[in-house]
């Protein structure tokens, strides 16, 4: 490495100083990103490299296992504990307040994202284990963290936390416009996600419960097991079920959330409080007995406990719920189904549900339940969403007091005649909602004709996080 004056203070030459001189710290943050874009796009070790990239990271107090590409992040974490804070937010960084760069530290941060990218990134030739699968989403997890978002948000399509609103300082770890980067990296996650698991021997993972037990699910693994689970039996079958089980029921409790937070309507003051002490409002309780206060015994004396009204007004309301079964649309079926059965449990909602590709199927009885509903669908098959609506418009009885929500790309065969159909339902009354679709890797597709004409009819597509839909669903339902 060159040794030159500005190697010890780590910060930028002042301007006007003279012609620049080589600074130390860069020249060794650039020999690891000069050995990050060589091992990702050949795994074969470049000698010069890899000994120039070890001495960098000892140099700097950082252990050697950064270097290793069969060590997991979360084992580097295990044995350095020290580096979790730093591996939160690492390409988010904030500014230094005098506005100049601290390039110790950048040197220390293209060391920490180089392990993060090439375990993420780094192509895996063949087929994959259970534990080679959950150790890379562990690893993504990381670059979530490292990007500036909760472990899973970029897979699942969203985006959030400090990248995705843009750090506006001008310089990163990798990029100076990681607001840029963020949104578009999470596709590129979900696709590497759902290669893994297609080159997985799943069958044979599942058969073994030590190996399924292993298993991380993910929306790329439920969508390979509802294609997969009429060719599974015994044990397979069963920890498939598991497994689904378990991403629907982490899935649910964020959108249960999701939809309490929402909550909308007046309270209903005809009707008492519950007296149940989550209802007690205790500073009216307080004040209203303040007279029985006895300054000689210190003492409040409560004759009258007073409650908070919860209960709001609501009229009957029903939801039908229409999902295109077809490949394309494993997130919109899958997250749907839950979100009716949530909104299924909400006092005075009539929840119907609908499956189709080229037939329709009323689900209607196990709205309640998305587990046993998904396991009633199957996935494929080519998209006739006319089978669906002769189902729907019978439903339809109040329109006033109804909701239509049809999932779907709007890739159909009979698209004039299917468009014709929902444009009468938009004129009956019903409030209707058309949602498009979101593949395993984050992408959206929605046929343009349709969306056009949607837009038209003064009813435009919902795409992006089902959020939106959420708020959509309740500020109508109650």
């Amino acid at each position: 490495m060159t040794q030159d004056s500005t190697q010890g203070s780590g910060q930028d030459a002042p301007v006007g100083a003279g012609p620049a001189v080589p600074d130390a710290q860069e020249n060794r943050r650039q020999v690891l990103y000069w050995r990050l874009l060589a091992r990702l796009f050949d795994p074969e070790e470049q000698a010069g490299l890899e000994s120039a990239s070890l001495a960098v990271v000892e140099d700097i107090g950082l252990p050697p296992a950064l270097l290793d590409p069969d060590t997991s992040v979360d084992s580097v974490v295990q044995r350095h504990p020290e580096l979790a804070a730093e591996l939160d937010g690492l390409m988010t960084p904030e500014p230094d307040p005098d506005g100049t760069r601290d390039r110790t530290a950048e040197v220390r941060r293209a060391a920490l994202a180089s392990k993060v990218l090439l375990n993420v990134f780094a192509s895996r030739p063949g087929e994959i284990t259970a534990g080679q699968l959950a150790r890379w989403q562990a690893d993504a997890d990381w670059l979530e963290r490292a990007l500036g978002c909760e472990p899973g948000e970029l897979r699942g399509g969203r985006t959030g936390g400090r990248a995705a609103a843009g750090n506006g300082t001008g310089y990163g770890a990798l990029t100076p416009d990681l607001s840029r980067l963020v949104p578009g990296i999470g596709p590129d996650l979900g696709a590497i996600e759902a290669g893994l698991v297609r080159r997985m021997r799943l069958r044979e993972v599942l058969a073994d419960p030590r190996l399924a037990a292993r298993l991380t699910p993910s929306m790329s693994l439920v969508e390979q097991l509802l294609r997969d689970k009429d060719n599974l039996s015994g044990v397979a079958l069963a920890n498939a079920k598991s497994l689904i089980k378990r991403y629907v029921d982490e899935v649910a409790q964020v959108l249960r959330t999701q939809v309490e937070k929402a909550t909308v309507g007046e309270l209903d003051r005809s009707v008492p409080p519950k007296r149940v002490f989550r209802n007690l409002d205790l500073d009216r309780t307080i004040w209203k007995n303040l007279t029985n206060w006895s300054p000689e015994e210190e003492r409040l004396y409560v004759d009258r406990l007073y409650y908070r009204h919860t209960s709001r007004k609501t009229t009957p309301q029903r939801l039908i719920v229409v999902v295109d079964q077809s490949g394309s649309m494993v997130d919109s079926m899958v997250n749907c189904t839950i979100l009716a059965s949530i909104f299924a449990g909400l006092p005075k909602v009539d929840v119907h549900l609908i499956a189709y590709d080229t037939q329709a199927l009323d689900l209607t009885p196990w709205a309640h339940d998305p587990f046993e509903t998904l396991l009633r669908t199957k996935l494929g098959g080519g998209t006739d969403g006319t089978v669906a609506m002769a189902l729907a418009q019978p439903k339809i009885a109040e329109p006033r007091n109804t909701v239509v929500v049809w999932i779907s790309d709007f890739y159909e065969w009979r698209g004039q005649e299917l468009y014709d159909s929902f444009a009468a339902v938009h004129r009956s009354g019903a409030k209707f909602i058309p949602v498009g679709s979101v593949t395993s890797s984050g992408r959206g597709s929605v046929n343009p004709w349709f969306r056009e004409r949607f837009k038209d009819l003064g009813t435009p597509v919902i795409s992006g996080h089902i959020k939106k839909l959420v708020h959509e669903l309740k500020t109508f339902l109650t």
